[in-house]
C-alpha cells in the first residue's frame, strides 16, 4: 500500500485536533464534568486503595474519599466566606477610603494635564454608567449559568464514585482498543499518567495550603487588613499559570488600597507576595511536585489560555495535567512524538540545521540533550 504524503498526514493530524476542539465546545457541559472527574478519582485513588486493604466493602471504600473530600471542600469554603464577610463588614471604611484615593488622584491629573476636577467627575460618571451596564449583564449571564454550575458541582461526586466502581472495566476498554503488542507501551502510559496527576494535584492541594498560611500570615504580622483574604485569593489564583500571579497581585493591591489611606502597605503587600512567590517557584513547589514531565513556558501559557477559551475556568485550571498526560501520550507514539516533543522543554544547545541527530525522533537524542541541557527538576507549573 502506498504511503500517503507528509502533507495529508499533517493535515488529518490538525483535523483531529480541531474536531476535538469543537467537540470539547459543543458538549462542554458533558465532558468537563468527567474530565475533572477522572482527576479527582485519580487524587483518591491511594485513599481508596487504603481503605480496600482494611477489608472495607468496595461501596464504602470509595464514599469514605469522596466524604473526605466534601468536607475539606466545605471547610475552605466556610473559610473564605468567614474573610469575605468581614470584608462586607468593613464596607463603609472601605467607602471612604476609595473616595480618599479617588480625589488623591484627581489632585495628580490637574497638576499633569489640563483635565478639571468637573471634567474628570464626567468621564468616571460616563464610564461608571457603562460598567453598569456591562455589569448588569454579566450578572444576567452569571445567573443563567448558576444553574449549570451547581449541576457540574452535584455530578462531579456522582462522576467520582461510578469512576472507582468502574475502573476495571474503564481499564480493559482502553487495553482492547490496542494490539496486544502494543499493551505494555499502554501499561506504561496509564502508569505514569497516574503517577504524574497524583503528584500534579495533590502538589497543588499542599501549595494552596502552604501559600495561604505563608502569605496570609506574613501579612498579618505585618498588620495588614484582610491579609488572609488576600493569601487565600492568591494561593487559588497562582494555581494558573502565569496569568493567575498577575490577577492575584492585582487583588491584593485593589484590597489593600480599599482599606488603608496610604500606599505603604501596597508596596508592603507586594513585597511580601513576590517573596513567597520565588520561595513557591524555584524551593517548595519543585520539591513537592517533582520532575517527572517538563512542559515548556511557551506550551503552558498557550495551554492555560487554550483552555481558558474552550472551557471557562475548569478549562484553565486542568490545561496543565491534560498537556502532561497528553505529552505522556506523544512521546511513547511514533507518530505523535514530534508533538510530544514540541510540548516539552528539552531545548537544543545547536540548531538541527547544523547537526542532523536533532532531526531524528530516537528517544537517545532525547536522553542526550537532558543530559547536555542539566536539566532542573520542575513541573512546568511556573507563574
Amino acid at each position: 500500500m502506498k504511503e500517503m504524503p507528509i502533507t495529508v498526514k499533517r493535515s488529518i493530524e490538525l483535523l483531529g485536533v480541531f474536531l476535538i476542539v469543537a467537540l470539547i465546545i459543543l458538549a462542554n457541559n458533558i465532558i468537563m464534568p468527567l474530565v475533572m472527574a477522572f482527576f479527582i478519582s485519580i487524587v483518591l485513588l491511594p485513599l481508596y486503595r487504603f481503605f480496600k486493604r482494611l477489608k472495607f466493602p468496595n461501596s464504602l471504600a470509595i464514599f469514605l474519599p469522596i466524604l473526605i473530600m466534601a468536607t475539606l471542600v466545605a471547610l475552605i469554603g466556610w473559610f473564605f466566606s468567614s474573610q469575605v464577610g468581614r470584608l462586607v463588614s468593613d464596607f463603609p471604611q472601605i467607602q471612604k477610603n476609595v473616595s480618599l484615593h479617588l480625589k488623591s488622584i484627581s489632585l495628580w491629573i490637574n497638576s499633569i494635564s489640563h483635565f478639571s476636577t468637573t471634567e474628570q467627575l464626567t468621564f468616571i460618571n460616563e464610564q461608571s454608567n457603562k460598567l453598569l451596564t456591562y455589569a448588569g449583564a454579566l450578572l444576567t449571564g452569571a445567573a443563567t449559568s448558576l444553574s449549570s454550575t451547581l449541576v457540574f458541582i452535584a455530578l462531579l461526586p456522582i462522576y467520582v464514585f461510578l469512576m472507582l466502581t468502574y475502573k476495571n472495566l474503564l481499564l480493559r476498554f482502553v487495553f482492547m482498543w490496542f494490539p496486544q503488542d502494543e499493551h505494555g507501551k499502554v501499561e506504561d502510559v496509564l502508569g505514569e499518567s497516574e503517577s504524574i496527576i497524583k503528584s500534579y494535584l495533590m502538589g497543588l492541594l499542599i501549595q494552596i495550603t502552604y501559600m495561604t498560611i505563608m502569605l496570609g500570615g506574613i501579612l498579618l504580622l505585618l498588620g495588614i487588613k484582610h491579609a488572609l483574604l488576600i493569601g487565600v485569593l492568591f494561593a487559588f489564583l497562582n494555581l494558573i499559570p502565569y496569568v493567575g500571579a498577575l490577577i492575584g497581585n492585582l487583588v491584593g493591591v485593589i484590597l489593600t488600597l480599599a482599606s488603608s489611606r496610604e500606599l505603604t502597605p501596597v508596596l508592603i503587600v507586594l513585597f511580601v507576595i513576590a517573596f513567597v512567590q520565588f520561595l513557591d517557584n524555584n524551593i517548595l513547589m519543585p520539591r513537592i511536585v517533582g520532575s517527572k514531565v517538563k512542559i515548556n513556558a511557551m506550551a503552558t501559557i498557550v495551554g492555560v489560555l487554550s483552555g481558558g477559551a474552550i472551557a471557562g475556568i475548569s478549562g484553565m485550571f486542568l490545561s496543565l495535567p491534560i498537556i502532561a498526560v497528553m505529552k505522556i501520550i506523544f512521546d511513547r507514539s511514533e507518530i505523535f512524538k514530534p508533538w510530544g516533543v514540541l510540548l516539552g522543554d528539552e531545548n537544543p544547545k545547536e540548531s538541527p540545521m547544523n547537526n542532523s541527530r536533532l532531526r531524528m525522533r530516537s528517544d537517545n537524542v532525547r536522553n542526550e540533550l537532558e543530559v547536555e541541557n542539566h536539566t532542573v527538576p520542575g513541573d512546568g507549573h511556573t507563574n
